[in-house]
């Protein structure tokens, strides 16, 4: 048994492992050259993320469907470079909208060179996605396309919040849908599409990993209060410090209306106040770290990756198909 990237991912087979590692380092040496510029400066700011590394969860995904075909189709590498840099290029964003100072364990690019620089990075990592996207042909254009809007939307909606009379935790699932699950479900789709994989092989894979997007992303709400900056790679209670609505706060609300204990709605209060003071922060983290609320997201958090295992059980037995049900495991054991 080896474990692969820093996602731990256990492979037993070694013909797979192989496979695996040589697409991932594939990978790694494309996004260094799609992130390449005439400009110093560009370069620098366009490998910022790169060089940081990251769990490369989106490029596995690809070259895991893509056992379900031929691993070694040429269309295969190039798209988990498309679907890594769309992903990197939302981090960008992400970072400036919540004022981040900490990305993957380093300062921020809007921390080091400003929101502008960070934006416009974001826009060219953007750029060269869809200049190799060109060449992967008009119908891994359009799905790239389609799942772009989906995150761009589900980031809209998050913004927006929930319509009136909008239960907020259906309302918050289907913003994950779109803004994590879209993207994930592309991972998986690309490597089965481009790998000639047959078509209902396609759909059960992009049904996968939608439902373990979602679970990939409540994992990340629930480290977000749960971990610190060093499991995390940022810093943790950021989104409770931005007024994201992440689940743990979603659930505490939900129960808070629903039994109207006074130790409920204290914490509400104070998740309410200015959090911009470290001290009262940390005081949040620490009172939802103990909270029951947390463990309900947790719980989640399992359901999404149960689903997503679910979805699995049309394709036969391999080797690829129990490292994508170990991935189920692994989100989960992420969110404690």
């Amino acid at each position: 048994m080896t474990v692969v990237g820093t996602f731990g991912l256990s492979v037993r087979d070694q013909a797979l492992e192989a496979d695996v590692q040589a697409g991932l380092t594939a990978v790694e040496e494309g996004l260094l050259e799609a992130t390449k510029s005439e400009v110093p400066f560009i370069t620098e700011a366009a490998q910022h993320l790169v060089r940081a590394g990251g769990k490369r969860f989106r490029p596995l995904l690809v070259t895991l469907a893509a056992q379900f075909g031929d691993p070694y189709a040429p269309g295969i590498v190039p798209s988990a470079v498309v679907v890594e840099l769309t992903h990197l290029a939302t981090l960008y964003h992400d970072d400036v909208m919540d004022e981040a100072d900490v990305r993957r364990g380093v300062e921020s690019a809007n921390q080091r060179w400003g929101n502008s620089v960070a934006v416009l990075t974001g826009d060219f990592l953007f750029a060269r996605a869809s200049h190799i996207l060109a060449d992967l042909g008009p119908d891994a254009v359009r799905i790239q396309a389609e799942a772009f809007e989906r995150l761009v939307t589900g980031q809209i909606l998050e913004t927006a919040g929930p319509a009136e009379g909008r239960d907020p935790v259906d309302h918050y699932l289907d913003v994950l849908s779109g803004k994590t699950g879209s993207l994930i479900a592309v991972a998986c789709r690309f490597g089965a599409m481009m790998s000639g994989a047959d078509e209902t092989v396609v759909d059960v894979l992009t049904q996968y990993g939608e439902r373990l997007g979602v679970a990939f992303q409540l994992a990340d709400d629930v480290l977000d209060i749960a971990s610190d900056s060093h499991e995390s790679g940022k810093t943790p209670g950021t989104d409770l410090r931005e007024g994201i609505p992440t689940l743990p706060v979603l659930r505490l609300r939900e129960r808070a209306q629903l039994l109207g204990l006074p130790e409920d709605q204290a914490l509400v209060e104070l998740l309410d106040s200015d959090l911009a003071d470290d001290a009262r922060l940390a005081e949040a983290i620490a009172r939802l770290r103990a909270h029951p609320a947390l463990e309900q997201a947790r719980r989640d958090t399992v359901r999404y990756a149960q689903e997503a295992r679910a979805a699995l059980s049309p394709l036969p037995e391999c080797e690829a198909k129990a490292a994508l049900v170990e991935l189920c495991d692994a989100v989960v054991h992420r969110a404690g």
